[in-house]
């Protein structure tokens, strides 16, 4: 069963044919979707697909780019509204020191009331990081050892050392369109090392389309190109890794029932 473990359907990029993008990803054979939080003034929005759609699911959460807009955040926000129907997981949070739309001591105190929202809750949390690897590791041992939790290292392009630290504190990892890019070589490196029962696959769309798609709108109708790399880069067959995705998937998301 292809499974899209990370689509943001409540961008504004599918608000003229959210419906026929939904219907295209169902025809495609994706049987699931998480439909992933932002800011929690889209969060209706979010909540709102998920509630409406009896294969989509959602998380709740604030990207560290709108950290700054959040940062009076509190983990006893985010447990309350994990509590709603169909909320699976706490994020997208994170850091980004890439972009620094948010200021990086905001990031962190951000993402870590997420970390706790995450151990009280029980939910998988979904970790955006983009070069700020000292720091992310820094923070994910400290904050394991504080009290363990669920892990989900989304569309992962950061350096071998972090995916390291990341697998030995039992992270899961999604692997997203950019393993198909020419130029990625170096995640691809790091995807061969990545511990075989906890990989997923995504398309974070409208984002990061795979090729043969590269440089259109993303949707979840292509996660299988990525699943098809994805078994490719780890000498997998395309029934293996689907097997191997679909039994990581759900031990990740523990809130969503299998489907018969």
């Amino acid at each position: 069963m292809l499974i899209d473990s990370h689509v943001n359907l409540h961008a504004p990029q599918f608000d003229e044919d959210r419906d026929a993008v939904i219907a295209r990803a169902r025809e495609a054979g994706v049987g699931l979707m998480v439909e992933i939080s932002d800011k929690l003034t889209t969060f209706e929005a979010t909540h709102g697909i998920a509630m409406a759609n009896d294969d989509i699911w959602c998380t709740v959460g604030v990207h560290p780019h709108e950290a700054k807009d959040a940062a009076d955040l509190t983990a006893a926000t985010l447990i309350a509204l994990a509590q709603r129907p169909k909320v699976v997981g706490i994020g997208e949070c994170g850091l980004d020191f890439h972009y620094d739309f948010s200021p990086r001591e905001i990031q962190a105190a951000v993402f870590r009331q997420h970390v706790a929202a995450a151990r009280e809750t029980g939910l998988p949390l979904v970790i955006h990081t983009r070069e700020a690897d000292a720091v992310m590791g820094a923070i994910l041992k400290e904050e394991h050892a504080a009290g363990p939790f669920k892990m989900l290292m989304h569309c992962y392009t950061s350096g071998a050392e972090l995916a390291g630290i990341a697998a030995e504190l039992g992270a899961w990892f999604s692997v997203s369109g950019i393993a198909t890019f020419k130029a990625a070589e170096e995640v691809r490196a790091v995807i061969r090392d990545m511990p075989g029962d906890r990989i997923i696959v995504e398309t974070d769309c409208p984002y990061l389309a795979p090729i043969p798609h590269r440089g259109r709108r993303n949707e979840p109708a292509y996660v299988g190109h990525v699943l098809d790399k994805l078994a490719e880069i780890r000498g997998w067959s395309a029934e293996e890794a689907d097997q191997r995705t679909t039994e990581a998937f759900f031990g990740l998301f523990g809130r969503i029932p299998r489907l018969a």
